[in-house]
């Protein structure tokens, strides 16, 4: 009786290991666009529009589909809005691991789509270790037409690589 309990309590423990995930705070996207100097007001509130809808994306889709627990931002608000004043979180040699340590998180997420044209956009999401700032994950998908469709499917397919790498979760 008491191997059998014992059995179950390690088959518990594993279990409860295999499930659980690294927290990560998922930043939101930022955009690179080769055409700022030609958009008017309207064309950018769009895009400040999809940039959010797809930041939401990236954090339910990696929460829904339990690769990560994904963190709340807010306690980071302040941290995070003083960065973005300055630089972009894409490209701001290793702000965004200040943000990962106030929130105590294992990994952060950072997103950004580089606007080529309104045919051709990339997609990019790099995680990294919190506490080394490795790169644990980076890719970027291509992704054709500035519509929410296409977003939405760019940020769905970077999911979807995340799943199937496991370097950006072990």
């Amino acid at each position: 009786m008491r191997r059998i309990a014992m059995l179950c309590a390690a088959l518990f423990l594993s279990l409860g290991t295999a499930q659980a995930q690294p927290s990560i705070a998922m930043l939101d996207c930022t955009l690179i666009d080769d055409n700022a100097a030609y958009n008017d007001d309207e064309i950018n509130r769009i895009q400040k529009l999809r940039l959010s809808m797809i930041s939401d994306a990236l954090r339910n889709d990696l929460r829904e589909r339990a690769i990560f627990n994904v963190a709340d931002n807010a306690p980071a608000h302040d941290l995070i809005a003083s960065l973005q004043s300055t630089q972009d979180m894409n490209a701001c040699n290793g702000c965004e691991l200040r943000v990962a340590k106030q929130l105590g998180v294992a990994r952060v997420g950072v997103c950004w789509v580089q606007k080529i044209s309104n045919l051709i956009l990339n997609m990019n999401l790099r995680v990294e270790d919190a506490a080394s700032g490795a790169t644990l994950f980076q890719r970027s998908v291509d992704i054709r037409g500035n519509t929410d469709l296409s977003w939405q499917r760019g940020a769905k397919a970077l999911v979807d690589l995340v799943a199937a790498d496991p370097s950006a979760t072990h």
